[in-house]
């Protein structure tokens, strides 16, 4: 079964996804994050059609507690977050959630 990424965030956020062919997003203006980011994060974890979801770093500051820890520790689908302070440490770790090694250990 294939599964699709994902985006979400602001219409500025998401349109470059969307110009590369990603079909599942989900706009959510600045001004509403506050209320609807909770909502829509858990539809698309929920979605057994994604296998990867995409997010601004800076987008997880409006979530609530229980669904940030949701989406930091769901291994099915997994959250990408890009931009922020993420920096290669946090790729890093992305990655090896993603798929259970690190391609960075020189071990």
């Amino acid at each position: 079964m294939s599964q699709e990424i994902a985006v979400i965030g602001s219409p500025e956020f998401t349109t470059g996804f969307r110009l590369a062919g990603v079909r599942k997003f989900a706009d959510v203006p600045s001004d509403e994050k506050d209320e609807q980011l909770d909502d829509v994060v858990e539809e698309m974890l929920n979605d057994d059609d994604v296998g990867i979801v995409v997010m601004h770093d800076d987008d997880l500051s409006h979530l609530s507690r229980g669904v940030r820890q949701d989406a930091e520790t769901s291994v099915e689908p997994v959250m990408v977050t890009l931009g922020g302070g993420t920096g290669s440490g946090g790729l890093r770790e992305q990655i090896k959630r993603a798929i259970g090694i690190d391609l960075m250990d020189e071990d």
